[in-house]
């Protein structure tokens, strides 16, 4: 199957809605809609024409990084039409690629189906706010929207550090400067040294992936940087432990008087199928740091948070279970789908938040 036309399948992938193309040595191309896989009516994809897409697709310095590596992560444009965020590996079988799909359009909270706090949060002028959740939850998506939000409603700089650059970003009343690794900086840790040094007032980072990364994130938001970042956490309890467990146990206490003093916000994100099975809409845990959380983190005593987001509506927090909740009441999910995701499915089936 040599003749394989990589255009051809990336219009297709546009076209049909599917958030991701999979190509694999040894297999029939696939596409994810919906969150559900499904096979292509075209022959087995052999090395070959994989070979051939490689080498279409990556520039020089992508294959140098490629065979270095084995793998590789960056961005790519099918002109007129749409961008991609393209991951090219080895496997067992040869070589294999994932094409996630980026919109051109920028969507807006109230499109996405997010809460707008995520404007007001966006509008901060200082602090620390983490998107959190599993590959795929719309982490980037949402602080897109946060990104376009400021961009529209603030005179600020911004720079972005990703792997790769997703949404591209175009300066309305902001200058935005986004910065792709492997190609405009070797580490999200060098271009996070470096943006201190260039008068940013807001700083996207892709992923807090290591220790110096997150030391880093948490000195820009506590010297008056608004910092937008994600983890890979399920939870808000999770994600305030995995950031202070990055570090040596000698420094969790004067990182939890850092975090405590940062952060603004948690909002850990999921993705369900709606109850027609047409689309996706989010379900989102948001934890807003007010005085209380704060210290709650600062005395270690987070496993009391929980308790916490869910009596305080009122501050615009959420638990996941209320807004699956509300989804349900809303007929945009099954409560049957909804059961599944639930943190606490036994309260949830009672009915009781």
């Amino acid at each position: 199957m040599s003749d394989l036309k990589i255009n051809d399948l990336l219009n297709y992938a546009l076209d049909s809605g599917a958030s991701d193309l999979h190509l694999s040595v040894g297999s029939n191309p696939m596409v994810r809609i919906n969150g559900e896989m499904k096979k292509l009516q075209l022959p087995i994809t052999d090395l070959k024409s994989m070979e051939k897409i490689r080498d279409e697709i990556l520039n020089q310095n992508q294959k140098e990084r490629f065979d270095k590596n084995l793998e590789i992560d960056f961005s790519a444009s099918l002109e007129g039409k749409g961008r991609f965020r393209v991951n090219f590996f080895n496997q067992i079988n040869g070589l294999s690629a994932v094409f996630r799909t980026i919109p051109s359009v920028i969507k807006n909270s109230e499109e996405l189906g997010v809460s707008p706090i995520i404007n007001k949060l966006a509008l901060k002028d200082r602090g620390l706010v983490l998107l959190t959740g599993p590959t795929g939850s719309g982490k980037s998506t949402t602080l897109a929207a946060m990104i376009d939000y400021i961009n529209e409603n603030k005179s600020k700089h911004i720079i972005t550090i990703e792997d790769p650059v997703e949404y591209y970003q175009e300066s309305k009343n902001c200058l935005i400067n986004q910065r792709e690794l492997g190609q405009s900086t070797h580490s999200f840790a060098n271009a996070l040294k470096s943006a201190l040094r260039e008068d940013p007032d807001v700083i996207l980072v892709g992923e807090m992936r290591d220790l110096e990364t997150v030391q880093l994130a948490l000195t820009a938001a506590e010297t008056g940087h608004l910092v937008l970042s994600t983890l890979h956490t399920s939870s808000a309890v999770k994600t305030i432990d995995r950031i202070i467990d990055v570090f040596p146990a000698g420094q969790k206490d004067q990182i939890r008087s850092m975090l405590s003093e940062s952060l603004e916000a948690v909002i850990a994100q999921k993705l369900l199928i709606t109850k027609d099975g047409n689309g996706r809409v989010p379900a989102c845990e948001i934890l807003i740091a007010n005085p209380a959380v704060k210290n709650l983190i600062r005395e270690d005593k987070i496993y009391q948070i929980p308790s916490l987001i869910q009596s305080s509506s009122h501050e615009g927090m959420q638990t996941l279970d209320q807004d699956l909740q509300r989804l349900v009441t809303q007929g945009q999910v099954s409560r049957e789908h909804a059961l599944e995701i639930a943190d606490d499915s036994e309260k949830f089936e009672k009915g009781i938040y």
